[in-house]
């Protein structure tokens, strides 16, 4: 089983975007750190590109039960079948989600507040940052 603590942002929503995923086992350790700049995108977008990463990278190195931690209410919801996705940018998106998980064992989905996943939030600003030319904050 492993984790993945997912975030994306924007600035100016669209704006420069990225998306920061942290990866831990079962029991904590950190086996991946992903991040990357997205151009121009909303927050909702740099979520899901969040999320397809971490789903990516459980495929890749055959992890079958994966564990999905966001502070975004509205992907958790949407992923869960709660809410409808309405907006046509991002059914794309879930289509995609829903196709790697699939492939995958079991996936489920945790609304966390943001002070539990600074992680994810420090590798999206990295990527924010890099998406508006800055050099890597430290």
């Amino acid at each position: 089983m492993i984790r993945a603590y997912i975030d994306g942002g924007a600035r100016g929503n669209p704006g420069p975007a990225g998306f920061g995923v942290r990866i831990e086992d079962a029991a904590g350790t950190l086996l991946a750190e992903l991040h990357e700049p997205l151009g121009i995108a909303t927050n909702n977008v740099a979520e899901y590109q969040g999320l397809l990463a971490a789903l990516r990278y459980a495929v890749e190195h055959d992890h079958r039960v994966v564990h999905i931690r966001s502070d975004s209410l509205l992907l958790v919801k949407q992923m869960q079948g709660e809410y409808k996705i309405k907006n046509e940018g991002l059914k794309p998106l879930a289509v995609r989600a829903r196709l790697l998980i699939m492939e995958l064992g079991e996936v489920t989905f945790e609304h966390v507040p943001r002070e539990q996943n600074k992680d994810a939030d420090r590798l999206a600003n990295l990527a924010m940052d890099e998406a508006e030319g800055q050099p890597p904050s430290a």
